[in-house]
C-alpha cells in the first residue's frame, strides 16, 4: 500500500478568504470519490499558526505505484491540480505502509 501526502503552501497574497482557494477545496475535497484508486481519502485545512506549516493537504491511500500513476492522470485529479497550481506551490511524499 502506498499512503500519498500533498502539502499545499498559498502563493503569496492568496488566503482563505479567497474564492479561488475554496474552489479549490471543494474540488480537492471530491477526489476520493472521483478516482477509482483511491482507497481512502483525507483532506484538511491546516490549523497550525507556525511559519513553516503548510495550508492545506490531502492524504490518499492506494494499492501500489501503478494506482498512484493511474491517479495522477486521472482527469478528475487533473482539474483539482489546476486549481491548485493557480494559487499554491506544494510537496509531496509517496510512502509505502
Amino acid at each position: 500500500m502506498i499512503r500519498h501526502y500533498v502539502l499545499f503552501k498559498f502563493k503569496p497574497g492568496v488566503s482563505w478568504d479567497d474564492p479561488r482557494a475554496q474552489e479549490a477545496e471543494r474540488t480537492a475535497a471530491k477526489v476520493g470519490g472521483e478516482v477509482p484508486e483511491l482507497r481512502e481519502w483525507t483532506v484538511g485545512r491546516n490549523i497550525s499558526t507556525r511559519p513553516i506549516a503548510h495550508d492545506f493537504v490531502v492524504v490518499g491511500l492506494l494499492d501500489d505505484m501503478e494506482a498512484v500513476e493511474r491517479y495522477l492522470v486521472h482527469p478528475f485529479h487533473q482539474e483539482a491540480i489546476a486549481a491548485w497550481r493557480e494559487i499554491s506551490d506544494w510537496v509531496i511524499a509517496d510512502v509505502e505502509e
